[in-house]
């Protein structure tokens, strides 16, 4: 997972270099294309992707100390919180491609909607990761591989919301 995590974050930070050098050939048009999103809404996103993150850790715990009913709850508590952010995204994507700001409308708006849509492919991966998490919780049979696989998952689930953070940084706040 490690070397998952690593690798993720080399090719997030290719398309941060890329998105940020072509901030630097087009200053104005970035900025005003970055006005044009709801701020509120890229820090709710945040703070959900972050409450998700807090509940994976405290999956995590629970299954260390083999409260495993908890740590079940906490596995759904972080799958809601990731549906919450997916349909705020959808949302504001709706919200974007209704003001006219499409993929192909300028630079900004394809290095918004293709890191968002990145971000989003990656946290429906991270479905299929928590549904092998409540998979291993369920099941009777829990070893210390099970454990391990509890904190691979949360592995890849924070690193999914680190990557968010990065990209709201960059799309919302940086200016």
């Amino acid at each position: 997972m490690w070397a998952f995590v690593l690798f993720e974050t080399l090719v997030f930070t290719g398309y941060f270099a890329f998105y940020l050098f072509y901030r630097t050939q087009s200053p104005e048009l970035f900025l005003r294309s970055q006005a044009q999103l709801d701020l509120r809404i890229g820090v709710f996103n945040t703070l959900i992707l972050l409450l998700s993150s807090w509940s994976a850790a405290r999956c995590v715990q629970s299954a260390r100390v083999h409260a495993y009913r908890a740590a079940l709850n906490d596995a759904f508590l972080t799958a809601f919180f990731g549906l919450v952010f997916l349909g705020t995204k959808v949302v504001e994507w709706a919200s974007q491609i209704r003001s006219g700001n499409s993929f192909t409308s300028n630079d900004f708006f394809t290095y918004y909607f293709f890191l968002t849509g990145m971000h989003f492919v990656h946290l429906l991966i991270g479905f299929v990761v928590i549904g092998v998490v409540v998979q291993q919780l369920w099941d009777g049979t829990r070893t210390s591989r099970s454990q391990q696989l509890v904190e691979t998952c949360a592995t890849y689930w924070h690193t999914v919301d680190f990557l968010w953070v990065l990209i709201f940084a960059l799309l919302y706040v940086v200016r």
